[in-house]
């Protein structure tokens, strides 16, 4: 397979197609094998993924150290091909209570130099604030970001999360590469104001949550079980009747998947690719064979009819509850 590239907007670099979300190789989806973890990332490299996305927070640093093994045990060519995507500023307790966002000037410059150092690496491609901080205005966190690409510490500088407002104030103080946001059949938010904002400042999405962790990957089964240190065991879309509607609209999106021969993940996959050659999807596969099932959704094609069919499935606004508990969309700059 030849992997397609898309631009992370007009300043950003070339990326592949799909990029890997690691995310969940560090504990937010229960435990994950780290030879496994680390087996992924190669065979994604190898695929031609050269778009690997973490956060610093993810198990508190681990990810990162995660990753710089899977990068230090590559082989050079691979390694050389690989693109960071960090996410800073969660403030997080020992027992990963969340206790907010800090993207004050000295603070990003320390976070990143953290994030320099567990990762393994001189410079870091795309540097972006996990949320918006309301106390620091989007210019001074971008700003700070600025300055580290001018250092060289950083290639490109990304949002996560945020509003229409808020990317323009930080795309008029420096260029801006992409949005990092959920993005899926269930998750269509972004249609409504942000993304026609994005494409008016050439700025791209690199959506996350394109399964809805899993939700419409076609593997979850009623009356499912999720461990507490699981994200979806507190996730309102998980849990009771939201769980059972949800699974129906699933069942629904089988039937498309099964006339064209694909799987549901593929087909949800899929379906975010066709969303515009300016959206990246991030995978957050944690091993090779659920890597492997989303490296395919680059083979399927929608045709109009199909587009059709999917959307009569799973509507917008179909899906029955938030995407995060209360607390946590309080927070997202994206939802006010």
């Amino acid at each position: 397979m030849t992997m397609r590239t898309r631009s992370l907007g007009t300043t950003g670099p070339q990326v592949s197609a799909l990029g890997l979300g690691c995310m969940g190789m560090s504990g937010m989806y229960g435990e994950a094998d780290r030879a496994e973890s680390i087996a992924t990332i190669h065979a994604a490299l190898e695929a031609g993924v050269t778009l690997l996305d973490t956060g610093d927070f993810y198990g508190m640093g681990h990810n990162e150290l995660l990753i710089a093994e899977a990068l230090r045990t590559a082989p050079a060519a691979l390694r050389q091909n690989a693109l960071t995507s960090v996410k800073f500023g969660a403030h997080r307790g020992p027992d990963g209570e969340w206790l907010g966002y800090d993207a004050r000037p000295a603070a990003v410059k320390t976070w990143a130099a953290y994030s320099l150092q567990r990762l393994g690496v001189d410079h870091i491609d795309v540097y972006r604030p996990a949320r918006l901080d309301p106390n620091v205005p989007i210019e001074e966190t971008v700003g700070a970001i600025a300055e580290l690409v001018e250092q060289g510490y950083v290639r490109h500088i990304g949002l996560s999360e945020v509003g229409a407002e808020t990317i323009r104030r930080a795309a008029a103080t420096a260029p801006i590469a992409d949005l990092q946001i959920e993005y899926a059949l269930i998750s269509r938010g972004p249609e409504r104001e942000i993304l026609p904002t994005l494409r008016e400042l050439g700025i791209s999405v690199t959506a996350y949550g394109v399964l809805s962790r899993g939700l419409i990957s076609g593997h979850v089964t009623p009356g499912q079980g999720f461990a507490a240190n699981d994200f979806r065991a507190h996730s309102p879309r998980f849990q009771g009747d939201n769980l059972q509607h949800n699974l129906t609209l699933v069942e629904s999106l089988r039937k498309i998947a099964e006339q064209k021969g694909v799987s549901v993940a593929q087909i949800a996959i899929a379906w975010v690719l066709s969303r515009g050659e300016d959206i990246v999807p991030l995978v957050g596969a944690r091993t090779r064979k659920r890597l492997g099932e989303a490296l395919g959704a680059l083979d399927v094609t929608l045709d109009a009819a199909d587009l059709a069919a999917i959307e009569a499935a799973v509507p917008a606004d179909a899906a029955a509850g938030e995407r995060y508990a209360p607390a946590q969309m309080a927070m997202l700059d994206s939802e006010r």
